[in-house]
């Protein structure tokens, strides 16, 4: 309930939005436009008209824009999309919920392809790499918040050195505006992002105890290694506009990590994703919670027994348009439970 009611408190959002993009406009997009993005320059002749959106966070930023009408796909969704989207999402077609290949995204005949992570246009990606789209004529856009260091860590999502902020995202959403020559849209999302930040902070008290925080996104089995959010991800900004802090202290942006470890992290509060995608049973927050308070060592970890076990929406785990509603969902569950003021 607190996470429907999280969730669904933004829906008042776009008709706000439709609002503020009647008002006076930002400069209109000159074309041509070069954009350095990831370490590629990439030019656009025209606002795109057929646009896909590889990855959720993508597709519901070009939603979010009311770009509904210039886009021809989707695929890769971790949770469903935000219930005020369901209408304007129902317009595009949807290439899978999981990676698509790279045949199935040329099908829809693209001139725009904006993806949510590295594992979807990379140098490693299942699907396909950002030199096999500029083959084809087809510009492409990630991220920024996903363009990681892949040194330290090796694997896709590599690692990050400082805590991500909100300004990766209001880059994305510029930019895109940019590339669609919407900027007025774009920066009214940005303005209601900033408030909503600075109206969480603002209400969380600094006189509580500085809370430590584990974010669990997902595991195989009970006995496998766990998914957690790192600590200079999204999942760390939400413990620190919380006031809090990651107990995981690993730069890397997804650590896996075996239970033995995390029990050693003692943290006290423990986020469980809600995933929709049904990969694995413990993408249930319910599955999640039941191992966590029946494994006879895990329930022992002090979040567990003080019963500060809170759900969030997964995809707020990754850096995006979802990140802040995961703090508003966070905070409302904690203050219910007693543990922010």
């Amino acid at each position: 309930m607190t996470v429907s009611k999280s969730i669904l408190a933004v829906s008042g959002f776009c008709a706000g939005l439709s609002l503020l993009a009647m008002s006076p406009a930002n400069a209109a997009t000159t074309y041509p436009l070069t954009i350095d993005n990831c370490g590629a320059s990439v030019t656009f002749n025209k606002a795109p008209e057929r646009a896909v959106g590889l990855g959720q966070n993508s597709a519901e930023i070009l939603l979010l824009l009311g770009l509904e009408d210039k886009m021809v796909g989707t695929a890769f969704w971790p949770s469903k999309v935000l219930p005020q989207l369901e209408a304007a999402n129902a317009k595009v077609k949807l290439l899978t919920v999981e990676f698509p290949t790279f045949e199935s995204i040329l099908a829809q005949n693209p001139d725009f392809v904006a993806a949510a992570l590295p594992s979807l246009i990379g140098p490693t990606s299942k699907v396909a790499k950002r030199e096999d789209f500029d083959k084809v004529g087809v510009p492409s856009y990630i991220s920024p918040s996903t363009c990681l260091s892949t040194e330290k860590v090796k694997n896709e999502y590599g690692s990050r050195e400082q805590l991500w902020n909100m300004d990766l995202l209001y880059r994305e959403i510029s930019e895109l505006s940019q590339i669609f020559d919407v900027s007025d849209r774009g920066q009214a999302l940005i303005d209601d992002f900033k408030k909503r930040e600075a109206d969480l902070r603002a209400s969380v008290s600094k006189d509580g105890k500085k809370l430590s925080y584990v974010f669990w996104f997902s595991s195989p089995s009970p006995t496998a290694d766990a998914y957690l959010g790192g600590k200079n991800g999204a999942s760390g900004f939400i413990a620190d506009v919380l006031g809090g802090e990651s107990a995981i202290k690993t730069e890397a942006e997804w650590p896996t990590l075996g239970w033995e470890s995390i029990i050693a992290t003692n943290p006290d509060v423990i986020v469980v994703a809600n995933l929709d995608r049904n990969r694995w049973e413990l993408d249930k927050p319910e599955a999640k919670i039941k191992f966590l308070t029946t494994d006879p060592a895990v329930s022992q970890i002090q979040a567990v027994k003080n019963k500060a076990l809170v759900v969030m929406d997964g995809q707020a785990m990754n850096p995006t348009v979802r990140t802040i509603y995961g703090a508003e969902q966070v905070a409302e569950q904690l203050k219910a439970l007693g543990l922010l003021k």
